[in-house]
């Protein structure tokens, strides 16, 4: 197994609602939707040139949300489903691949900083042979910092828009 660790992303809203947001896969359609649209926020543009938000949006396209799962078309692998096979309140979920052509794992570890912010830390775990893991390991640790990202930048609170997302800091 080839593993692989995002940076630690702070959050800067409270461990119990990061949690919940992240805890319903249903919850992160509105990624789909925001960046799917015909008016794309100023923060986004100002981070990803036309061609990397058109890319985005055949991807997010292609993506299919419930609640334990998220399932994408990706050519020419196909149909990749990954799904929440554990939950621990307030400080873990657990995903896997059931339907992909490279099993993996990811984890996703929430922890209080205070009582308003918390920090988060992304880990995939992967059934790379050699050759796969010299082709896409970079890739995939590239890909697990930009998921984190993505993830720490969610506006989770209640009354809390998207078009409103600032960069995060990072923190090891």
């Amino acid at each position: 197994m080839s593993k692989y660790e995002s940076q630690i992303k702070q959050v800067p809203y409270s461990q119990s609602v990061v949690y919940s947001k992240l805890s319903d896969l249903n919850n992160l359609a509105v990624l789909k939707e925001k960046i799917g649209s015909t008016d794309i926020p100023d923060n986004i543009k100002e981070q990803a040139n036309e061609e990397q938000i058109n890319k985005a949006k055949e991807i997010l396209d292609k993506m299919e949300f419930t609640t334990d799962s998220i399932s994408i078309e990706i050519a020419p692998v196909g149909k990749l489903v990954i799904e929440i096979i554990e939950r621990q309140p307030e400080k873990l979920i657990k995903l896997t691949s059931t339907q992909s052509p490279v099993p993996l794992t990811l984890w996703i570890q929430i922890l209080p900083t205070s009582d308003t912010s918390s920090k988060m830390k992304l880990t995939i775990e992967a059934e790379l042979n050699m050759f796969l893991k010299m082709m896409v390991g970079s890739k995939l640790k590239d890909g697990i910092d930009k998921f984190a990202d993505m993830l720490a930048r969610i506006p989770y609170g209640a009354n809390t828009n998207i078009d409103t997302i600032e960069p995060t800091n990072d923190s090891e």
